[in-house]
């Protein structure tokens, strides 16, 4: 096998790393998927959030006097909603509500007789909601928004970072890195698979102990025992294994 491996630095375009486009095409599309989701959720959210808005704008807050309480097991409370049977007046006429939600460790306070305040919606005077419970539900709902946008400016972000790692990972050391011939630690297996091995190298009378990575499907450049990497100065132990698919792209074996 003949070398013909061009001084740093060295024209490398992300195209010629076989996986690398498809590595970074995938993570784009996971990020699209993301997004696309945000989007749906968004939806949702506005038609939730104009709904409970719309709610608020009309409830009235009545009084109710509390007659029935069924409440969670004690060791599930915590965070658990309890059902109240509420007696109330509306629209001169006397009603009752069953199964009315609240916060458990609110109810474990209340007893028959005790008061407690409804919102109801002049359009569903049956319906009413604890307004305690349904504000605070409310306070949730408000963190939607703020809740999507992060998700979105993550998915830029994880598309930011899986750009800036292939380039560093794939690109750095191809076309500014030394080359090194490793000397693993022990004889490497004859497989296709992934294999991630130890090995060393001197660089200026200098031994340096690395972890090596043989991507899957790949086979290394060797000489005799030795594997052929790039390795960037400023991370000397940091080491890119070149494979003869990459080395016969860059043209660098004859």
């Amino acid at each position: 096998m003949r070398f013909a491996i061009p001084n740093p630095p060295r024209k490398v375009a992300l195209s010629q790393v076989p996986g690398a486009v498809k590595r970074l095409a995938l993570t784009c599309a996971g990020a699209v998927v993301l997004v696309a989701a945000m989007g749906l959720l968004g939806r949702i959210a506005t038609s939730r959030v104009g709904a409970e808005r719309a709610f608020f704008d009309r409830a009235e807050e009545v009084p109710g006097v509390v007659s029935g309480i069924r409440l969670p097991p004690r060791d599930q409370r915590d965070g658990a909603t309890a059902k109240l049977t509420v007696l109330y007046a509306y629209g001169n006429k006397e009603r009752v509500v069953s199964d009315l939600a609240t916060a458990a460790e609110y109810a474990e306070g209340l007893g028959r007789g005790a008061k407690v305040a409804l919102l109801v919606n002049p359009d569903e005077p049956d319906a009413p909601r604890e307004a305690r419970y349904a504000r605070a539900s409310a306070e949730v709902l408000d963190l939607v928004w703020p809740s999507l946008g992060l998700g979105a400016l993550l998915a830029v972000l994880l598309v930011g970072l899986e750009i800036r790692r292939t380039v560093r990972a794939d690109l750095t050391p191809l076309r500014s890195g030394l080359l090194v011939w490793l000397t693993p630690d022990a004889e490497l297996p004859d497989t296709r698979a992934e294999v991630v091995f130890p090995a060393s190298y001197y660089r200026q009378d200098v031994l340096y102990k690395v972890k090596a990575r043989i991507r899957p499907g790949r086979a290394p450049v060797r000489n005799a025992g030795k594997v052929l990497a790039a390795v960037v100065p400023s991370r000397p132990t940091w080491v890119r294994v070149i494979d003869e698919d990459l080395a016969r792209e860059l043209e660098w074996v004859g």
